[in-house]
């Protein structure tokens, strides 16, 4: 019996002699997490803005950069690119007043903010376990750190997260993530305390950082519903039937959800106002409710299996032209839903994280699913930002059972422990390749037009990024490709008809121009564009009527009302001319070369003084154009105004010599 009782000692203390031999510091397995993280996703610093909304959201709009009055006003009360998200401008202002538009800047903050997310889904899940397990919660149980730690690798550097963290304009993504991870873990504080003045001061908290979550993007809606999951498994607040939850002894667990609900639906409302606002709403009749449940169904399957394979991730996954070539796909993806949930329902009772994983993953994904269809994509890798936390979570709790305890297999948890090595470097190496393909425009565009060849709006954007480097040949292939692959989408017709009309390829130009009327009979460039090629070909009253049909649908077009002037002068109608002269200026006042057309109209009616203040006008708009000067000073000469017209004269002898030019050069016209 003593030897027994020797022998058992010999065992607690050499298990107890483990335990303190793996101890650290607390702050160890968060450091680590920080550290891998930004090992995986370090080429992000090296990143480009991209033109996906990079250009619309920063380089190409002013009203975020500053912290005054005005700028805040703006972020409040925008709605630009269909989103309500004042708390991410701030920060898009506060990297601005660091960086000006350096993107390191940008980058470097989207990264901090998904390490930091990183870090705070480990003290989540640590807790999660805790509950789930029934752990003591013990500061020194090095097996619960090891899995919480699994868990947050396994979501901070899966490359499902790289469009939300390498793409700049999805700050509004990582950011909201930060307070929705804080948020759970103060409720997980609060289900914790058990005095009343206490559990009010962290219920307090808690609304308020969900409320910072909720203006960095809509995304967290859900929350009060996952919150009630959490309340069910594993923190076992609501038992029984959900009918049973309303029994006087469960009012109090409900009741806490209601502000959080309140906040929920109004920041829906917003996003729903926002995506209407910006047109970024599918309406039924274009997308019916079929099509809506059907989408929903593939994306539930699409998430979960690129989170298993991890492989051939792109920017835009865009909805088929033809849903009706994916319909037997849809109809798969949506029955291996219902009856996976169908079968995770009945063996709830064994498999109960594995259902709550399940519910959560498709409550956090449901608004993004297509049941509200908003912008061109089927799915978006962005959106697992937030649904796939369940996955992890349970890899965790299975990788703690595994874990040595005072009997264990030993090679069972070796082969374990170095699986999970394998996996997560697997995954860092995956994330660091995909965190490259944002380093450029063009080369974004390029993997995603390898990736889906089908993505017309990836066509698209590499012509797009192509034109803005002067490499007019692959832009045109790859507009026409756009136009290929999807025959109604009118900007790639436009695009590619502009550049066509550069390239001296007028009867093609004109081909595609008249495409793009066909789909959209309100675009004002694609009429007045026309009109200058029909004003070329020498069909001056057909490109009349193209002009006043450009200003018919957009009555301050600058363009259409300058070149029917331009037209009107060539044919000597000099006071029709003057009139479309005025009304452009007046449209595009800063326009210098419309206000030397008008000055050398009126000169030509022999209206010299007025001519003279416009030619004067254009200066000030354009000091160093020597052309102006000439006119200038002719016009002042033949006033009688002879010292100031030479010294106009002087002005242009002198810019013409800089820039190398002879005193015959023609007049620049705008066109």
């Amino acid at each position: 019996m003593k030897s027994t009782q020797r022998a058992t000692s010999r065992r607690s203390n050499a298990t107890s002699q483990s335990e303190v031999s793996l101890r650290w510091p607390r702050w160890f397995v968060p450091l680590v997490i920080a550290a891998v993280t930004l090992a995986a996703f370090f080429p992000s610093l090296s990143n480009d803005f991209v033109n996906w909304d990079d250009d619309k959201t920063l380089y190409d709009n002013p009203f975020y950069r500053g912290l005054a009055w005005p700028q805040i006003k703006w972020m409040f009360t925008t709605f630009l690119m269909g989103h309500y998200q004042p708390l991410s401008w701030l920060t898009f202002a506060f990297d601005y007043s660091l960086w000006g538009m350096n993107p390191v800047g940008y980058h470097l903050t989207n990264l901090l903010l998904h390490m930091a997310n990183g870090v705070l889904f480990y003290f989540v899940t640590r807790r999660l376990l805790v509950a789930a397990l029934a752990i003591p919660p013990s500061a020194e149980n090095w097996r619960l750190d090891l899995s919480a730690g699994l868990a947050a690798l396994l979501f901070a550097i899966h490359p499902l997260r790289v469009e939300s963290v390498a793409w700049a304009t999805e700050r509004r993504d990582v950011l909201s993530g930060l307070f929705y991870f804080a948020t759970i873990y103060f409720y997980l504080r609060l289900v914790e305390c058990s005095k009343f003045s206490t559990r009010r001061r962290w219920l307090c908290a808690t609304l308020a950082i969900y409320f910072l979550s909720l203006l960095s993007k809509a995304t967290a809606i859900t929350l009060p519903f996952i919150l009630l999951v959490l309340d069910v498994y594993p923190l076992k607040r609501l038992t029984g039937r959900p009918g049973q939850w309303f029994k006087r002894e469960s009012r109090g667990v409900l009741g806490e959800k209601l502000p959080f609900l309140i906040l929920a639906l109004a920041f829906a409302v917003a996003a729903l106002l926002a995506q209407q606002v910006t047109g970024a709403l599918k309406p039924l009749e274009q997308f019916g409710i079929a099509s809506r449940l059907l989408q929903a169904g593939y994306a539930f399957m699409f998430y979960l299996g690129k989170t298993l394979w991890p492989v051939s991730l792109a920017p835009i996954y865009e909805l088929p032209v033809d849903v009706g070539s994916w319909f037997w796909l849809f109809v798969f993806c949506g029955v291996g839903t219902i009856a996976l949930t169908m079968a995770l329902f009945f063996f709830k009772r064994r498999w109960p994280a594995l259902l709550a994983c399940w519910v959560y993953y498709l409550v956090v994904l449901a608004p993004v699913t297509g049941v509200a269809q908003s912008g061109p994509q089927l799915v978006a890798d962005r959106y697992s930002y937030l649904a796939c936390l369940g996955w992890p979570l349970l890899i965790a709790g299975g990788f703690y059972r595994l874990s040595p305890q005072e009997s264990f297999n030993r090679q069972r948890y070796f082969f374990s422990s170095g699986f999970a090595i394998m996996v997560v470097f697997s995954l860092a190496i995956l994330t660091w390749n995909q965190t490259k393909i944002w380093r450029s425009p063009i080369a974004l565009w390029q993997h995603g037009t390898a990736v889906e060849p089908l993505a017309s709006i990836a066509h698209y954007n590499l012509g797009r990024a192509y034109e803005r480097e002067n490499n007019l040949a692959p832009a045109i292939e790859s507009y026409r490709r756009a136009a290929t692959v999807n025959p109604s989408y009118a900007k790639a017709h436009f695009n590619l008809a502009r550049l066509l009309a550069l390239k001296g390829d007028e009867a093609q130009a004109l081909a595609h121009y008249r495409r793009v009327i066909e789909i959209r009979p309100d675009h004002a460039d694609a009429h007045n564009d026309l009109g200058l090629l029909l004003e070329l070909k020498g069909e001056d009253t057909a490109a009349v009527v193209e002009f006043h049909r450009a200003m018919e649908i957009e009555p301050a077009h600058g363009r259409a009302l300058f070149n029917l002037a331009e037209l009107l002068a060539r044919q000597s109608d000099l006071a029709k001319a003057i009139v479309m002269y005025e009304r452009a200026a007046r449209s595009e006042p800063n326009q210098a070369a419309i206000q030397v057309r008008w000055a050398i109209a009126l000169a030509r009616q022999g209206q010299l003084a007025s001519a003279t203040e416009h030619f004067r006008r254009a200066l000030e708009l354009q000091p160093n154009d020597s052309d102006a000067h000439v006119l200038m000073a002719r016009s002042l000469a033949a006033q009688g105004n002879k010292d100031e017209a030479e010294s106009h004269y002087r002005q242009a002898l002198r810019l013409m010599k800089a820039a190398g030019k002879s005193s015959g050069s023609e007049l620049r016209e705008l066109k």
